[in-house]
């Protein structure tokens, strides 16, 4: 059985994590916003389908953790697959052009998260 306010909670941990409003949340789950807004709220319990479409979207997060808390969040593997994955380097160049020299590169993603890279 799953015990609403302590799924809430970890619901929550997942949106803060992923720096997501509820309203953004829905959207990449694929559920309507009122459905969010019910499960956080307690007035409804989260569906199976939900739970599912939860755990499809975001790789980091455990059914079980999510479920009954049981595990840790982010799961390791992914934090370690995250850590491993290097990252580009767009600052080295072996041709000097110009004086002007790049400081950081921000990339905005439609899901509202970005990605920084500084030299």
């Amino acid at each position: 059985m799953i015990n609403s306010t302590e799924f809430t909670n970890r619901l929550k941990e997942i949106m803060t994590f992923h720096a997501l409003s509820a309203s953004m949340f829905a959207d990449k789950v694929g559920v309507q916003r009122s459905s969010i807004s019910h499960i956080l709220s307690g007035r409804n319990k989260p569906s199976l389908d939900f739970i599912l479409k939860v755990t499809s979207e975001f790789e980091d997060v455990d059914i079980k953790w999510l479920v009954n808390g049981v595990g840790m969040f982010p799961n390791k593997v992914t934090t370690k697959e995250k850590v491993a994955a290097p990252t580009p380097s767009l600052f080295s160049s072996s041709e000097k052009t110009s004086e002007k020299k790049i400081q950081r590169i921000l990339v905005f993603y439609t899901d509202g998260t970005f990605d920084e890279y500084q030299k």
